[in-house]
């Protein structure tokens, strides 16, 4: 009897040490091995890294803008230099245009040379000041470079381009086509920057396609899918651009000279950039493309390049077809 009780008094008292026990752990959280440690530091391990970089970030941040500020300071003083070159140097110009004509007096064959090369140089440094000077203004975000929309007729614009050129063609024995598109409607766009954009194209495919051949210039209809808008399935927004018709106009200038390696074919829009090996055929500064990048991209359309050395060049830009 005895030891029936004293046994049932030791489980009682067992029971309320593992009861006690239980509780202390709950209390001190559950204990892990080594092993079941590691998905807590994994999960820990995130924050600590995050805490980490922030220093990184903020340092990334400052860099960036000591950076734009030393680029905005470049700039200007780019800007600066380009407007007080460009009256002496228009001056310049006059005398020696003055000086060949032999108004003033008769020259020698010696001196008609020396006044020309002086001519070649004085307008590729007028040159130099007027994509300065137009990269500064688009650069800075100048008033001046705003979008003056008005609708009108593309194929009137790309046509007075191509007059304008037309005699520079001709002296070199480079053929220059175009022909008016009676398809396109008219459509908001900023006629002279437009005109600016097809400048810059003709006068590349101008320097590097040999005599006898030709350069194109088109205008069509084009339908652009827009793709990776949020939140629309791929075959939504295919139907969609495609329902309307036409949304976009695209003018192409063709060239059949020695071609662009497939590299360098989204470089050649950056700033100042050139293509190498073509510095002593390129009088510029590395501007014309970005330039009318950017002016393409105020449109709110895209630019792009598709060549082949050996065979040629298609320079291309979309613009959006805007009605008022």
């Amino acid at each position: 009897m005895l030891r029936a009780e004293l046994a049932q008094a030791e489980n009682v008292r067992t029971m309320s040490d593992r009861s006690r026990q239980k509780s202390v752990r709950k209390a001190e959280g559950p204990v892990s091995t080594g092993r079941e440690q590691r998905p807590a530091e994994a999960a820990a391990a995130p924050t600590g890294q995050t805490g980490d970089l922030l220093p990184l970030y903020r340092d990334l941040l400052e860099a960036r803008g000591r950076l734009e500020e030393e680029v905005h300071r470049r700039t200007l003083a780019l800007a600066t230099l380009a407007h007080e070159i460009k009256n002496p140097l228009a001056i310049v110009s006059g005398y020696v245009e003055l000086l060949l004509t032999q108004k003033v007096g008769p020259l020698t064959e010696r001196q008609q040379n020396i006044l020309a090369e002086t001519r070649a140089n004085c307008l590729r440094l007028q040159k130099f000041a007027q994509e300065f000077l137009a990269y500064s203004s688009l650069a800075m975000g100048k008033a001046s470079t705003t979008l003056r929309l008005e609708s009108g007729g593309l194929s009137a614009c790309l046509s007075e381009v191509c007059g304008y050129w037309m005699d520079k063609f001709s002296e070199k024995g480079v053929a220059l086509y175009f022909r008016a598109n009676a398809e396109i409607p008219p459509f908001l766009f900023d006629y002279h920057k437009v005109q600016q954009v097809v400048s810059n194209l003709l006068e590349n495919s101008l320097k590097f396609t040999p005599a006898g051949r030709a350069v194109w210039l088109t205008a069509e209809p084009h339908v652009w899918e827009r793709r990776g808008r949020m939140g629309v399935p791929p075959q939504a927004e295919r139907r969609s651009g495609s329902s309307g018709g036409a949304n976009m106009v695209q003018v192409t200038v063709s060239d059949s000279g020695k071609g662009i390696a497939p590299e360098f074919h989204l470089e050649v829009f950056d700033d100042f950039f050139r293509v190498p090996g073509d510095e002593s055929e390129t009088q510029g500064a590395g501007l014309g493309l970005a330039i009318a990048r950017r002016l393409i991209q105020m449109h709110g359309g895209k630019i792009w390049v598709e060549s082949e050395p050996g065979v040629g060049s298609r320079f291309c830009f979309l613009l959006p077809m805007q009605h008022a």
